[in-house]
């Protein structure tokens, strides 16, 4: 799985597209946030600096506060990849994020969501 180009995609350009896929299923920027919360530690003001300061990818996951401990609950396919088995540690961040927000979309709980 080679594609570092993402890595260096602004993270602020694709926060949208997270919403988008969210309200688009009936879903809201508030949960889409949550599950951003949850697996890096950013809270409000911190994901808000992160957006205005157009951060990459590599480095929004670099600078994340604190990438929840439960993330290896995460389990399933994205992109045609397993997530759990993804070796690239930056990548399979990326994709934990995609997974998270691909399952709001689909209507699952938020509480399954965040592995409560």
């Amino acid at each position: 799985m080679q594609n570092t180009k993402i890595f260096k995609m602004s993270f602020s350009s694709i926060y949208p597209l997270y919403i988008q896929k969210a309200e688009k299923k009936g879903r809201t920027k508030h949960e889409v946030d949550e599950i951003i919360f949850w697996l890096t530690g950013y809270d409000d003001y911190s994901l808000e600096q992160q957006i205005d300061n157009e951060v990459d990818m590599e480095t929004f996951f670099k600078q994340a506060p604190q990438i929840n401990p439960n993330v290896s609950l995460i389990k399933g396919v994205i992109c045609g990849y397993r997530v759990e088995e993804i070796e690239d540690e930056l990548m399979q961040k990326i994709r934990y994020l995609d997974k998270l927000v691909d399952e709001l979309a689909k209507g699952k709980a938020m509480e399954k969501i965040l592995r409560k």
